[in-house]
């Protein structure tokens, strides 16, 4: 004998203030991007000046990336009330953050292979032009992670209030925040600037070298050094996205804390937890599955419910209950 009951779902798929700032700070960066791509291309373009057309495209990249993550956010929220997604749009911000990543694993090859063409194949460097360029570049950049900084720090901060707010009141200590309260779609969008921004860091420093000393192959050395550097960024941020997308959270500390919870609450009932299953719906919020064998004749779903109701980043729970008599435990 088993039944099978079902907690109703909180459908709360509006966007918070948290989304629709990350959507306005995004939709501004990509725009001041653009015109800053624009801006290059056509002067390289008006004083024949390869350093300028190679940043202008550079920055394209990033453009069409943050462009991405603006998309994503506006695709979210035109279908958020759609019931054909049974958890909500949220994976969709994450799906963009996921391809905004592996545009910036693109971006770091390109600068290698750029780079590398330079030390085999030095080539003269207008090294004030480039410099200007470069600075130009950087003050763009400081800008749009300033804008994109202070919706990701709030965000962020958001979830860490809650955190410590959920651990007070009932003494666990758990990984709401960070990197699995966070915004994936925002960070892949703040990390394009701020790699845009270390690469411009590395090109002055270098371009300076160059200038005053002339090192020449510091310029292309430093190329490959910030592509290491993009890689990294790109390499944590497919980790944490592709995490969410496969349904890769069974091994956060809420799971644990979920099986022990009934096992410890439901001893007496000989209650255990046969089957379960955790995965995530949106910013901190998860869904569990969890079947449980006893011998009790009476446990129902909302008294195994009960036991990890002091999780509230649990927003949707399936309960089975199995039940056997003294016969089938023996």
């Amino acid at each position: 004998m088993h039944t099978h009951d079902l907690a109703p779902w909180r459908h709360d798929h509006r966007f918070t203030d948290d989304n629709e700032r990350a959507e306005r700070g995004t939709r501004l960066v990509m725009w001041i991007t653009a015109v800053t791509m624009v801006v290059e291309i056509g002067a390289g373009w008006w004083f024949n000046s390869m350093a300028l057309l190679a940043d202008g495209w550079h920055m394209s990249s990033h453009a069409l990336a943050i462009g991405l993550s603006a998309f994503a956010y506006a695709a979210a929220r035109r279908y958020a009330s759609d019931p054909r997604f049974a958890f909500g749009t949220w994976k969709i911000e994450v799906l963009g953050g996921f391809a905004s990543a592996l545009c910036l694993l693109g971006v770091a090859a390109l600068m290698v292979v750029g780079s590398l063409e330079r030390l085999w194949s030095p080539a003269v460097i207008h090294y004030r032009e480039a410099i200007a360029i470069g600075v130009l570049g950087l003050v763009v950049n400081l800008v749009c992670a300033r804008l994109l900084g202070a919706a990701h720090h709030h965000g962020h901060d958001h979830s860490h209030g809650h955190e410590h707010e959920h651990e007070h009141e009932h003494g666990h200590d758990h990984d709401h925040g960070h990197a699995h309260g966070e915004d994936l779609n925002l960070k892949s969008a703040y990390l394009h600037v701020l790699a845009d921004a270390a690469t411009s860091v590395l090109a002055i420093v270098a371009l300076i070298g160059g200038w005053l000393w002339g090192w020449a192959w510091l310029d292309p050395a430093m190329g490959i050094v910030g592509a290491v550097l993009v890689a990294v960024w790109a390499k944590g941020l497919l980790m944490e996205t592709g995490r969410v997308l496969l349904d890769r959270e069974m091994d956060h500390p809420v799971v644990d804390e979920i099986r022990e919870g009934i096992e410890h609450t439901l001893a007496a009932s000989e209650t255990r937890v046969a089957d379960l299953h955790v995965w995530r719906v949106g910013r901190g919020a998860y869904a569990c599955a969890v079947t449980v064998v006893t011998h009790s004749p009476t446990l129902s779903a909302d008294e195994v419910r009960a036991c990890f109701s002091m999780h509230e980043e649990i927003r949707h729970s399936t309960v089975e209950i199995q039940r056997c008599g003294d016969q089938a435990a023996a």
